[in-house]
């Protein structure tokens, strides 16, 4: 019968030492969550609103997410002169709540905006800076398309024609107020 050789430590020579199975556990558990870290940063992001057309200062942003009725949808706004003029060339994406589905009718009475036969807003005649502005687009809003629009009264959205509808194309995805 052969001796198993001892550590100076008394330990067998062939059992390893604990502290190894403890820094490859780390290892292991760092490494999964650094996946999870780079999943999450892939399919989400943090929004600073620097807009007051919100009431929320800070957004986490689902970008997978297809909008439903009462989310905020955050966007890329169309290129136009208009926007140019507000939020210059490359405007940083909009975010407003989404008012009206594919499928729902929009109205214009006067001023006042209907969604589906529901009140969400007032247009306004000219911008803060004068210009004038059109009235947005009304009848059924189209497939993949969603009317947004904010509490603010000021707020620059679909109920503009430089705005519009909010597409699938545009949309960077739904999110949730955190501040």
């Amino acid at each position: 019968m052969s001796e198993v050789a001892a550590r100076p430590d008394g330990a067998p020579a062939w059992r390893p030492r604990k502290h190894l199975w403890k820094a490859l556990g780390l290892l292991v558990v760092a490494g999964i969550g650094l996946k999870a870290i780079g999943e999450w940063r892939d399919t989400h992001a943090l929004l600073i609103n620097a807009s007051a057309s919100l009431p929320n200062w800070a957004f986490v942003i689902h970008k997978n997410a297809v909008p439903a009725r009462g989310d905020y949808v955050f966007f890329v706004p169309p290129a136009g002169p208009l926007v140019a003029r507000h939020f210059g060339t490359e405007p940083q994406m909009f975010g407003k709540i989404v008012y009206g589905m594919p499928g729902d009718t929009v109205e214009h009475r006067g001023a006042d905006v209907l969604v589906a036969g529901r009140l969400v807003g007032r247009m306004k005649a000219q911008s803060r800076f004068g210009e004038p502005l059109a009235a947005g687009p009304t009848g059924t809003i189209p497939a993949s398309c969603y009317y947004v629009g904010s509490p603010h009264k000021d707020g620059f959205d679909s109920r503009y024609a430089a705005i519009g509808y909010a597409c699938s194309t545009k949309i960077v995805g739904t999110g949730w107020p955190v501040l």
